[in-house]
């Protein structure tokens, strides 16, 4: 199987890597470059576990081929906060909405789309915006009332 150089931003960071034909992007992040934060969960699009930016749009990074990210834009969990946590780490945190975990980078990165693009979304939007995302732990309540929670603050700020 023939390896292709790929370059791309990951959380800021230049990154090159080599990918195989048809190695898609979850891989390629987890294995290629070590960042662990997008998590495998079903393969196949419906669960969000690997849910990551792709230049500020939630993509799911295990239907993107690696090659496919040449000079792109990823963020991924791994990238949130910085030395303190980023707001929505925290709300998650002070609202108990991860539990296991599994699914807690790909909800944060789909509640960073959304309120990167609407600083105040309605509960609706919030639902829409996460339904990509599966939960089997909290019943979805908590991750709900922890996004709505930083667009609040942001609208007080």
């Amino acid at each position: 199987m023939a390896l292709k150089p790929v370059t791309f931003t990951l959380n800021g960071e230049p990154k090159a890597a080599f990918t195989e034909d048809g190695q898609n992007l979850l891989d390629l992040l987890r294995r290629g470059v070590g960042d662990l934060s997008p998590k495998y969960g079903c393969g196949q699009g419906t669960c969000g576990a690997c849910t990551i930016l792709l230049d500020g749009e939630p993509q799911l990074a295990c239907l993107l081929l690696g090659e496919a990210v040449e000079g792109r834009r990823i963020d991924t969990a791994t990238g949130l906060g910085g030395p303190a946590p980023h707001p929505l780490q925290d709300a998650f945190m002070e609202r108990f909405a991860a539990q296991c975990g599994y699914c807690t980078p790909g909800m944060l990165m789909a509640a960073k789309a959304l309120l990167d693009r609407n600083p105040g979304p309605t509960r609706e939007e919030v639902i829409e915006a996460i339904g990509g995302n599966l939960c089997r732990c909290t019943g979805y309540e908590p991750i709900i009332a922890a996004i709505l929670d930083v667009a609040a603050e942001r609208k007080r700020a």
